[in-house]
């Protein structure tokens, strides 16, 4: 009986083990290719500072009270993470796609879930340092300190932003597994429009009827609603942080096996060769 436990524990250690490596390699492999090139340091440092600099600009020239500049930098700010976190997860597709080894990587005894897991915890490092980076220029150069909510708040509406980032940026994986290389663009359009529709720079229910309802289907538009209340803004939703969890469980399954189901029909149509040549 003891040596049958001990041999599960040892068997489960060993899976354990075999998965966080998996995930490890891709992670590496994401850090290392945004380290070394120059222009991937632009989508860290430049475009977040100056969207947080223009932004906050425009609401002094406005003269916007202090809580319209937080709702509004807020809303930047989310801009900013999301999109340097999901481009993390797209890229775990694209980069194969430039160096023609797409083939290879699912020739690899890895799973989806390593894929996507590893450079989305390098998208959570580099979105973090943007949260960073932004919420002290916010608080420097125009008074507004994001982080006055407390560590609570801030973490549940990071939580959010690197949650919405890893469903967009695997619907992105897999529209580039069915559709090829021609679908490269949609690393970045995609994600324009769910912050548009999420309310990143104005309240939902100013959207006409039907954009206003499929914001309500967006797990972001709940996390900044909940952040924004700590600033005098009164919630739109009840619960509304444990509804964006829910609703981003519940994407992140659907968006998995979407990919899933692209990888398998790339397969099939030879497309995964063709993307290798």
């Amino acid at each position: 009986m003891i040596g049958s436990r001990a041999e599960k524990c040892w068997r489960a250690e060993g899976l354990l083990r075999a998965e966080a490596t998996a995930v490890w390699a891709f992670a590496v492999r994401n850090l290392q290719m945004a380290t070394r090139n120059v222009f991937l340091l632009f989508e860290l440092l430049f475009w977040p500072v100056v969207g947080v600099s223009t932004i906050g600009l425009m609401t002094r020239f406005l003269a916007l009270s202090t809580e319209d500049a937080a709702f509004v930098l807020i809303g930047q700010m989310a801009f900013s993470i999301v999109s340097t976190c999901q481009l993390d997860v797209a890229y775990s597709v694209i980069y194969d796609i430039w160096s023609k080894s797409m083939k290879h990587q699912f020739l690899a005894p890895i799973g989806i879930r390593h894929l996507t897991i590893g450079s989305w915890t390098v998208g959570i490092l580099r979105g973090t340092l943007v949260f960073l980076l932004t919420g002290g220029l916010a608080a420097w150069a125009f008074r507004i300190n994001v982080f006055d909510p407390g560590l609570g708040p801030v973490v549940t509406l990071l939580a959010g932003c690197f949650l919405t980032a890893w469903i967009v940026g695997v619907c992105v994986c897999a529209l580039i597994m069915l559709f090829g290389g021609r679908a490269e663009t949609a690393a970045w359009a995609p994600i324009n429009l769910v912050l548009a529709l999420s309310g990143i720079y104005y309240p939902v229910s100013v959207l006409p009827s039907a954009a206003a309802h499929v914001a309500r289907a967006i797990p972001l538009t709940y996390f900044l609603d909940t952040y924004r209340s700590n600033f005098g803004f009164p919630s739109a939703y009840p619960h509304a942080a444990l509804t964006g969890f829910a609703l981003s469980a519940g994407y992140v399954m659907l968006s998995h096996w979407a990919l899933l189901a692209a990888v398998g029909r790339a397969r099939r149509t030879g497309l995964l060769l063709k993307m290798s040549e």
